[in-house]
């Protein structure tokens, strides 16, 4: 079994400051075999924003996965967002913008889906999406497979297909064909967990989606800060939302939603039916 963090929309420049030792001492406690952070580090890409996050991400438990966010390019710098979009992200954060994590048992493949051409959404190209079926054709077929974007491929029903990544369908159809298993996601500061079959019908295939809320930032869009741990194994995965507990000073666990692997599809284990979606 692997156990990974999964962090989002930190949000530095515009973070409660309450939770960040709280944060730091849970993850460190919760001792993940990979840290992923799922983008939108900064408020407005400044480099002293940047600082504060490379700051944040050097007292968390290593190895760590990281990939940017629509925030993480600066909105308006003009110049900046068009000749260097990524340039802050890349000097503080990291420098590679396909992060690849592989042991005996996961491989964790992140994706840059900030563009400088749209303020909010995000989008995925042909070329990241053949790059990541040559990555997972190369790797064995036993490992866990999953995916790190910014922003989501897919949502709960209320959410219309405007608010997805941009060439969602595409990419999925490449998911069913190279056994993608999780995609980790952010960017609307709520948690969410279900599998992808309703939005992305395709034969005999769903994967899991997992959304996480925004683990410091001020933004919570009515949700309490939260991030969420991930207890991976081949055939079961287990997520479990931490959420940030004011009144303790403390993330405490809440909901913990389990789903199971059928061949190339994944279940809820209450009833072993797909998952809401």
């Amino acid at each position: 079994m692997r156990t990974l963090v999964h962090l989002s929309d930190l949000h530095f420049g515009r973070t409660d400051a309450r939770i960040i030792e709280p944060l730091i001492a849970r993850v460190a406690a919760i001792r993940p075999d990979v840290v992923v952070v799922s983008g939108d580090l900064t408020q407005r890409a400044r480099a002293r924003e940047f600082e504060a996050a490379r700051a944040f991400l050097d007292r968390l438990p290593v190895p760590q996965l990281v990939v940017p966010g629509n925030h993480d390019v600066p909105l308006y710098r003009v110049g900046e967002r068009f000749l260097s979009p990524l340039g802050k992200y890349r000097r503080f954060i990291t420098d590679e913008l396909a992060p690849l994590f592989v042991d005996d048992e996961i491989a964790v493949l992140g994706v840059n889906t900030a563009r400088s051409l749209t303020f909010k959404n995000g989008r995925i190209n042909e070329a990241q999406i053949a790059s990541i079926h040559a990555h997972f054709d190369a790797l064995p077929a036993a490992l866990t497979k999953i995916v790190v974007t910014h922003h989501p491929f897919d949502l709960p029903d209320q959410n219309g297909d405007a608010e997805l990544i941009g060439r969602a369908k595409l990419a999925m159809a490449a998911f069913a064909s190279c056994g993608v298993d999780l995609l980790l996601a952010g960017h609307f500061h709520t948690s969410h967990a279900g599998e992808t079959s309703r939005r992305h019908p395709l034969p005999g295939y769903s994967a899991l989606v997992v959304q996480a809320g925004t683990a410091t930032s001020t933004r919570g869009r009515g949700e309490a800060n939260a991030f969420n741990v991930l207890h991976v194994q081949r055939e079961t995965i287990a997520v479990a939302r931490q959420v940030w507990q004011p009144e303790a000073g403390a993330f405490a666990i809440g909901r913990t939603e389990t789903f199971l692997r059928r061949g190339s599809r994944w279940f809820g284990a209450a009833d072993d039916q797909p998952a809401a979606s």
